[in-house]
């Protein structure tokens, strides 16, 4: 048989009842014996899920409690820091500015194609004077020609 869990029972739950209406009890047996073990089996399987999705939120939810936890122990010291210093500077977020310390040329920074500077466009050149053809070796010039 093929198909879902849910699919095969209630395959097996046909064959069953097609076998109760033709008198064959044996068939009827194991066609009912065949669709509890995958209802077992698809129960089962259903409890694991269940289970390991409560297991996730749990842990998220553990997550969230922490990070809300970090975020008011935070706001509790900045304010403790502004009510000390009446004249306090704010001081940008760390994380949104670059370390001030590793400026330089040798700051480990890679240089990426946006930060090069553009060149500028060339002007296009004038198209090149042709030749004189001097193949016979003859001048070309009226004051040779004389």
């Amino acid at each position: 048989m093929r198909g879902t869990p849910q699919q095969i029972i209630e395959k097996y739950n046909q064959l069953h009842r097609d076998a109760q209406l033709s008198n064959d009890r044996v068939n009827a047996e194991n066609f009912a014996q065949h669709a509890e073990h995958y209802t077992r089996l698809l129960a089962e399987a259903q409890r694991e899920v269940d289970q390991r999705r409560d297991e996730l939120e749990a842990q998220n939810r553990e997550r969230q409690a922490e990070r809300d936890k970090e975020r008011n122990d935070r706001m509790q010291a900045q304010e403790q820091a502004g009510n000390d210093q009446p004249a306090a500077v704010e001081r940008p977020d760390p994380r949104e500015t670059d370390d001030l310390g590793a400026q330089g040329p040798d700051a480990g920074l890679v240089e990426t194609p946006e930060e090069k500077p553009q060149q500028r466009a060339r002007k296009p050149r004038a198209p090149r004077k042709p030749r004189p053809d001097n193949r016979d070796g003859a001048a070309t010039t009226p004051e040779a020609a004389e």
